[in-house]
């Protein structure tokens, strides 16, 4: 299968990437670099598989003649929604890269696109009792919410239009080897935990996340290439973790004292995601407990 990966170089990209090859699959990788590192495709390049790497933006020109030429039968787009930039800007470029790729994924007769979603903010303020949150009708929480909506407005409009077949992922909280400092709670605390110094815990810490290690969400991805069509799908765990439990696993009870900050203002209190449709509809559960999936973190594994 030749597959493209937009966001490839990035944390859950390069993953998907590995997987993809280790599978036997041609893939073309699309990145600006802008978050991404050429050092998270290293075993990849390795591997010496099918692998091609191109240094664009998703939204331009070249990016779309390379669609045209490669002809792909899947293309994974996981860079619509990018952590470290969460302006007004930021946001209209997710929802343009989208549109542009489902203009080209019906010009150029592509079979499927596969988009990955926050999912803490397609949810709104759930309540306690309704978690872990199923998927339903999308209730946006701020402007990343609106435009993850819209986006999903636009699959949706181009399956029914133009027959271009999709899964939107709904990610809880990804973490694992080779993520950010920057990208998430888990990767901050692992860098606070490994050079001595205090990390900083938003409000009390007792708001709750779902926690899911890379390679469970790597299935995920893998699995919704083929299956889960014209659906939205949560991959989480349904298990919430506080924030300041979180911080007592990572350093085992040893670390230094973290530093207090006030809670964002839109913060959520809980929130779990339900696995129950991705059971149904990719055969996919979550296999990896919090504490194995930080200890293969600790290790680079």
């Amino acid at each position: 299968m030749n597959v493209v990966v937009i966001g490839g170089a990035g944390f859950i990209g390069s993953h998907l990437v590995d997987r993809l090859l280790a599978e036997g699959h041609a893939v073309d990788v699309i990145d600006d670099l802008s978050t991404g590192t050429l050092g998270n495709l290293a075993d990849a390049r390795a591997a010496g598989g099918d692998l091609k790497i191109h240094h664009l933006d998703a939204s331009s020109a070249d990016a779309d003649s390379l669609l045209g030429m490669r002809r792909p039968d899947l293309v994974y787009h996981l860079a619509l929604f990018p952590r470290q930039d969460r302006s007004a800007v930021a946001q209209g470029r997710g929802f343009t890269s989208a549109l542009v790729l489902l203009d080209a994924a019906r010009r150029h007769a592509i079979d499927k696109v596969v988009v990955a979603l926050p999912a803490s903010a397609v949810y709104g303020h759930p309540s306690v009792s309704s978690l872990p949150a199923k998927e339903g009708e999308l209730t946006p929480r701020g402007v990343r919410g609106v435009v993850a909506r819209a986006i999903v407005d636009l699959l949706v409009t181009h399956r029914e239009h133009d027959m271009i077949e999709f899964s939107a992922l709904a990610l809880a909280s990804v973490y694992g080897p080779r993520q950010r400092p920057d990208g998430g709670v888990v990767a901050a605390f692992h860098d606070a935990f490994t050079s001595g110094t205090a990390p900083l815990i938003e409000g009390d810490g007792r708001q709750t996340r779902d926690f899911i290690f890379i390679d469970d969400v790597v299935d995920a991805l893998v699995r919704s290439g083929e299956r889960g069509s014209g659906l939205v799908i949560n991959v989480g765990t349904g298990e919430q973790t506080a924030i300041r439990d979180l911080w007592a696993r990572v350093s085992a009870g040893g670390g230094a004292e973290p530093s207090k900050a006030p809670p964002r203002g839109d913060d959520l209190v809980r929130f779990a995601v339900s696995p129950v449709r991705a059971r149904i509809h990719l055969g996919w559960s979550p296999w990896t407990g919090l504490d194995e999936g930080l200890g293969r973190m600790r290790s680079g594994a």
